[in-house]
């Protein structure tokens, strides 16, 4: 091919036609550039494919991280109910009910005091973020609402760590000071597992009498109540941003089938 358009050039040049050789010429610089455009373009095609197959790969383990974190939310809310049931159930006693059962009382305090920290399940977004790739994902709303549910659950952190602050200044203190805790794990034990872990040894009454002269105490469970109340509202709406999320990527991906 190159020799063919050399035998061109050469013949006008021979043939003394040097206006129509500019012309072919120009006509050869087109095509380079031409050429290269379209090198170019099929480039940049190959590269925004690239870009998009690794957003498309991104959003699925996002999809992922979401799911899970939906499966847990729903345990965490689950436990974190039956921790308000409790409390209201010890502040009976408070007020005035009375202390027939003391395996009862036991058992719904030391529910209040078990309690645990919800883990985001966010490794999607931080590698995103880590790695400065943030801005692959082409869509603002999955874009923006990845960023919301990271500042909620920042929001979700400080509310925990004001409730374990509670926790441990109202609840653990005067259980600690009041309580036999060795005979508390093995009752409470027992009754969690239907008697196939820990003792079901007496409780002493004059123990739970005394703490449940405490203020102090009763306050915990005022607070676990009310804490445990605003902690299940912001994963209530942790749980509805995932599920939007997962909307809104399903809607993405099935672009580009």
């Amino acid at each position: 091919m190159i020799k063919f358009f050399r035998k061109i050039r050469h013949r006008l040049l021979t043939e003394n036609k040097f206006s129509k050789y500019l012309l072919y010429a120009l006509g050869e610089i087109i095509l380079v550039v031409i050429g290269i455009l379209i090198a170019l373009q099929i480039n940049n095609w190959n590269e925004a494919r690239k870009i998009r197959n690794q957003e498309l790969k991104h959003l699925v383990d996002l999809k992922t991280d979401f799911e899970l974190n939906i499966a847990e939310i729903n345990q965490y809310l689950d436990t974190r109910k039956s921790r308000i049931e409790s409390a209201n159930k010890v502040l009976e006693y408070y007020e005035g009910k009375p202390l027939t059962d003391i395996n009862d009382l036991n058992f719904h305090a030391t529910n209040v005091y078990i309690w645990y920290k919800f883990t985001l399940h966010d490794n999607t977004y931080q590698e995103l973020i880590n790695s400065g790739n943030l801005a692959i994902i082409s869509n603002d709303s999955i874009k923006n609402g990845l960023l919301d549910l990271q500042a909620l659950y920042k929001k979700l952190k400080n509310e925990e760590d004001h409730f374990r602050y509670d926790t441990e200044v109202l609840l653990y203190e005067p259980s600690y000071e009041t309580l036999d805790l060795n005979d508390l794990i093995k009752n409470y034990t027992y009754k969690v597992t239907s008697g196939q872990e820990g003792e079901d040894v007496p409780l002493s009454r004059p123990y739970y009498e005394a703490l449940l002269k405490n203020i102090k105490h009763k306050n915990g469970f005022v607070m676990a109540v009310f804490e445990h109340s605003v902690m299940n509202q912001q994963l209530s709406y942790m749980k509805t941003m995932c599920e939007h999320l997962i909307q809104l990527i399903n809607k993405e991906v099935a672009t580009n089938d």
